[in-house]
């Protein structure tokens, strides 16, 4: 509640758009530091002037309301302005990995229609090459970063249509464009596509308005019991939704956001947990698997730490005793989500100890049901598949209505319609959710979803290769590992050649752990690779 003119006391509602949180803790905490990347230190002020001048040039380029914009750049102060630059223009946002490859880049740009790419100068090699072949050009926008960065090869190989280039005394007063002069929305409106791999093969777009990023954000805010003294860490990919919202909430709750670009380098991540004071860590199994391996941990003062979240896929209830044992002042978040529907489900920090293997009860303004095949709910105890219902459920799969009504159906009213998710479970009396398997054949690497179909299609263009299956097997550090069993028609092909068309044409997670060649694929009776079969199979040789 404010004081407006003559005393009368004037109520300031809660945002309704995602970037008119950003405006109002702008309003707040101006001089605030919002984001830490490297050297990059920009304060709320600054993200609000350079996402204001970003979204002038993109109407400047032409673009009009609910236009996707594709960002490419990875995680980087920069990449953070030009999203929330996008929605104040009315677009809708599209973040990709830093790491895509040029295939993908360039499916994803024709799947949603793209009106503009937002990439690094260094990234030009790869943007001439992803729009090589595409029917509808969207236009070029290269970035200059606060950083100092490598050129690429060829910086020249691709005109663009805007060199967009940090704000000059970006902290300015006058940098701030008043709200009536951008592109108004609702909160209906499309705040963003969240790309993931689908069974069917290709990437799908999920489309996520105003009204569930923030109606999701919130209810994760009121369990993790979030404010504006938080500082939290984030070395997983804005690309990934986990590693996206960690800055939408921040910049709804007032926080302070530690952009890693990689969580490989753990000595890094840890040193800056100390630096700067972190008291949130998002994590996925693989990195707590990789922190648990390191022998000299009690050297980093982790003593800032308040929590730890993890999602992605379930840790192991070893991995989460000796977390504990190892930072005991710290309260640990076990959840579970998808980006169909952002999060579900969080296990409160004291009940871990007695259900370790548990991922919680429905988070608030969620309500979580399971049923069988014939959609009746079951008892307690009994496997079904998980139904979520609340304003959290996203609004289906961009350009694909026939997925969309597969699993996001009706639910008495529009409003009220239910996300079958494909995953199954069981829940006790208490209410609680345990995670069981997936109904599809998904493979979680990283915490991240990796469709085995796109993946077997990449390898059948290998020169060699007949026949290709992708299965996951269980790893320490990765969740799972990918294991490629392939049909050659050649002695030439080996593992090393796979291996490295692999790495120079697919994303770094997609990228198989084991290779091996067979003779021949198990097949079920209706003739589809059997993958239960596959999984058992030990090393053969052809």
């Amino acid at each position: 509640m404010t004081e407006g003119c003559r005393g009368v006391q004037v109520i300031e509602f809660d945002p309704i758009l995602v970037h008119e949180w950003l405006a109002r803790t702008v309003r707040r905490v101006p001089e605030k530091e919002a984001i830490i990347c490297g050297p990059q230190r920009w304060t709320y002020r600054k993200v609000a002037a350079y996402s204001d001048y970003f979204a002038e040039s993109l109407i400047d380029l032409g673009m009009r309301r609910q236009d996707r914009v594709v960002i490419i750049t990875g995680n980087r102060a920069e990449t953070v302005g030009c999203l929330y630059g996008a929605l104040k223009a009315g677009c809708v946002f599209v973040v990709l990995s830093d790491v895509t490859k040029a295939g993908r880049l360039r499916y994803i740009l024709g799947n949603c229609g793209a009106g503009a790419l937002v990439a690094l100068r260094a990234q030009a090699n790869l943007v001439e090459q992803a729009l090589n072949g595409l029917g509808r050009r969207p236009k070029v926008v290269y970035l200059e970063s606060d950083e100092k960065l490598e050129d690429s090869a060829t910086t020249t190989a691709t005109d663009c249509d805007l060199t967009f280039s940090a704000i000059p005394s970006g902290d300015r007063d006058d940098n701030t464009v008043p709200d009536g002069e951008l592109p108004c929305c609702v909160d209906v409106d499309l705040a963003c596509l969240i790309y993931t791999s689908a069974s069917t093969g290709e990437p799908k777009g999920v489309m996520c308005t105003h009204h569930n990023v923030v109606a999701a954000a919130r209810s994760i805010i009121q369990y993790i019991s979030n404010s504006e003294n938080d500082i939290i860490l984030n070395a997983l990919p804005l690309s990934f939704d986990y590693g996206l919202y960690q800055v939408i909430m921040a910049f709804m709750f007032g926080g302070t956001v530690v952009l890693e670009r990689s969580f490989l380098y753990l000595h890094n991540i840890l040193s800056m947990i100390s630096k700067e004071g972190v008291t949130g860590f998002p994590v996925v199994p693989t990195m707590v698997a990789m922190l648990l391996r390191m022998r000299s941990l009690e050297k980093y003062d982790l003593g800032s730490l308040r929590y730890i979240t993890n999602t992605g896929a379930s840790l192991p209830a070893e991995h989460i005793r000796r977390l504990q044992r190892l930072l005991p002042h710290v309260k640990i978040f076990s959840m579970f989500g998808l980006t169909e529907c952002k999060r579900v489900s969080y296990l409160r920090p004291e009940e871990l100890e007695a259900t370790p293997s548990a991922v919680g009860r429905a988070m608030p303004n969620c309500e979580v049901s399971l049923v069988d095949e014939d959609g009746n709910r079951v008892a307690p105890g009994e496997l079904g598949e998980l139904v979520i219902r609340g304003s959290n459920v996203m609004q289906g799969y961009w350009g694909d209505p026939d997925l969309t009504a597969r699993v996001y159906r009706d639910g008495g009213y529009p409003a009220a319609r239910e996300l079958h998710s494909g995953d199954y479970f069981r829940q006790d009396e208490r209410g609680v959710l345990y995670f069981a398997g997936r109904i599809d054949d998904m493979i979680k690497a990283r915490g991240q979803r990796v469709s085995p179909k796109e993946l077997e299609n990449a390898i059948c263009m290998l020169e060699g290769v007949v026949e290709a299956a992708v299965v996951g097997v269980p790893d320490e550090i990765l969740g799972e590992a990918i294991r490629v069993f392939i049909v050659r028609d050649e002695a030439k092909l080996t593992k090393e050649k796979v291996l490295k068309y692999c790495s120079e044409n697919l994303e770094p997670l997609m990228v198989p752990k084991h290779v091996e060649f067979v003779s021949g694929l198990p097949r079920t009776l209706h003739g589809k690779v059997d993958r239960k079969k596959l999984r058992a199979w030990e090393k053969q040789a052809t």
